[in-house]
Formats: C-alpha cells, structure tokens, sequence
C-alpha cells in the first residue's frame, strides 16, 4: 500500500475517532438531532484533519489557500454520509448511534483522492 495512503488511514482513524466523541457529546449530552450532530462534529473535525493532513499524512507546509479549500474535500463526505445516515437510520432501524461508522467506510478513498488533489 501507498505510504500516504496509510498516514492517511491512521490520520482518519484518529479524527473519526475525535469526529465520534464530538457527535456523542452533542447528540446524548446536549440534546441536538442526530443530523446536527453530525454535521456539527463534521466541521470541527474537519479543521482539526487539516493540520493532521499536512502534517502528517502529506508533509506539506499548511498555506491559507489550502486551508480555505481543504473544507472542500469534505464536501462529498458530508453528502454521501448524511445520506447513509438517514439511509442507515430511517431505513434499516440501525441506531443512530452506531450508523456513522458504517457510513465512514464507504467515503475513506474518494475523500484520500480529493484531499491529495488539493494539498499536493
């Protein structure tokens, strides 16, 4: 396997990681819609993955550019998986707290190839 693609791995196990404490928080503590929840632990996680990218994964120097259109390379993952959510949840009863890991599954490689597409 791709040396980056690995880095990239482990980088995402760690903000899904980071990504499922946030939506826990808000959905069982503070009470918002799991929609919310996950579009809210989506964003703050998605700065948080920026820094870990460069960093990490890519060892590229962070740049205003890349920080502004980072936030695009999530743009096809918070569609597809806010669509398995509400796929996972209101039509095949899994629970909601359990259904965004199914759904990370199915985005890992398209988001891999945007995010290099706009850090490289």
């Amino acid at each position: 396997m791709n040396k980056e693609f690995i880095c990239f791995v482990f980088v995402g196990v760690l903000n899904t990681l980071n990504y499922y404490v946030i939506y826990l928080c808000l959905m069982q503590i503070i009470g918002l819609y799991y929609l919310s929840s996950h579009i809210t632990a989506t964003f703050i996680s998605m700065y948080i993955s920026y820094f870990l990218n460069v960093y990490f994964t890519y060892k590229v120097k962070p740049s205003l550019k890349s920080f502004l259109m980072f936030p695009l390379t999530q743009v096809v993952n918070i569609g597809v998986q806010g669509g398995l959510l509400l796929i996972f949840v209101e039509l095949w009863n899994i629970s909601s707290t359990f259904a965004p890991i199914f759904a990370v599954v199915f985005t890992v490689p398209v988001t891999f190839f945007v995010t290099r597409r706009i850090l490289h």
